[in-house]
């Protein structure tokens, strides 16, 4: 399992996403609808919440503004260096920006990034590419452009003036909002390109940055050393959970996930058990309230919403859907409406 995916983030970062909301005009109850944060814990600066809670925000805050175009790449161009505590204090006081970017992937789950970052050096340059896979599918290209963002954001408050970002590529068809994001971002992005990617030149990467301290760095180092044992989630319901939004999916069975957790099928589901609950509850769970928002928030045809579900077929939706709430999907949606 990746340690990233059971890592606690500060819940003060989720109030980048919450002043975000305010200003197309929607209020914060409706990005906190579900995520079992409360109002009070925004103000704690010692808070911390799971990754799963985190998504949940992340899906409100797409639903409630679906017609804004980029919002994802504008989401990410809100955060800065001083957004990440002691992560961004470290890569602040990296000698270069080279090895800022490599101590950005060496403690990645202290930032709020849910796609991989890796380091490239080739012909093409030096940067990161970026890998959505761990992002559960509905979210992914929101997310890819949200990482990318602020990636773009913080090597240019790193370095303070001069650096440009020579190419931002992305293995997708290039959307509707493409010209949006090359205004937001100062760079027309490549489309349809080999990997999502943040190239460098080689002379900005090695640019010394300003407030390189030896000292400072060593400090820091083990300060992010810390926080990522301090991070560290037991919630193994959480943990489930994330798996079943992942790259696994809601079609997932027990087996595969306890492969993930690194445990027998055996142990996971006497663990659950002794949670007072089952895996097949959890995915019930999901289902249930995937189902709603899709329905509520999306024009997303029922056949296509059963396979996101992990359903072999409509049928077995609807009859699932008819047992949770005593209507068919359609009639869900009418009524919503």
């Amino acid at each position: 399992m990746s340690s990233e995916a059971t890592l606690l983030h500060p819940v003060v970062i989720s109030q980048v996403m919450i002043n975000l909301a305010s200003r197309y005009g929607v209020d914060s109850a409706t990005c906190l609808l579900g995520t079992g944060i409360e109002e009070a814990d925004l103000r704690d600066a010692d808070a911390l919440i799971t990754r799963e809670q985190e998504m949940r925000l992340v899906e409100n805050l797409m639903l409630a503004l679906p017609h804004v175009p980029a919002l994802g790449f504008e989401l990410g161009l809100q955060y800065n260096v001083s957004t990440f505590g002691i992560w961004g204090f470290a890569l602040r006081s990296s000698r270069t920006l080279r090895e800022a970017m490599q101590r950005a992937v060496r403690y990645l789950p202290l930032s709020t990034a849910y796609c991989r970052f890796s380091l490239v050096d080739d012909a093409h340059g030096f940067g990161w590419v970026v890998d959505p896979e761990p992002v559960p599918r509905h979210l992914r290209q929101f997310l890819l452009e949200r990482d990318t963002a602020t990636g773009i954001n913080l090597l240019k408050e790193l370095s303070l003036a001069g650096i440009s970002v020579e190419a931002l590529d992305y293995t997708c068809p290039a959307p509707d909002y493409a010209p949006q994001i090359a205004a937001l971002a100062g760079i027309t992005p490549r489309y349809s390109r080999p990997r999502n990617a943040l190239i460098l030149s080689r002379a900005d990467a090695e640019r010394r940055l300003p407030m390189y301290d030896a000292n400072l760095v060593r400090l820091l180092d083990a300060q992010c050393q810390s926080q990522l044992k301090l991070r560290q989630s037991s919630d193994l319901i959480g943990n489930v959970r994330l798996q079943l939004l992942g790259s696994l999916g809601l079609a997932a069975s027990l087996e595969e996930v306890a492969v993930q957790l690194a445990m027998s099928p055996r142990s996971l589901r006497r663990k659950l058990e002794r949670e007072h609950t089952t895996f097949r509850g959890i995915v019930e769970d999901e289902r249930k309230l995937l189902a709603e928002r899709l329905l509520q928030s999306t024009t997303m045809k029922l056949d296509e919403m059963a396979l996101q579900l992990g359903y072999a077929d409509t049928a077995s939706f609807t009859r699932a859907f008819r047992r949770w709430f005593g209507h068919s999907p359609g009639e869900y949606r009418s009524q919503r409406r």
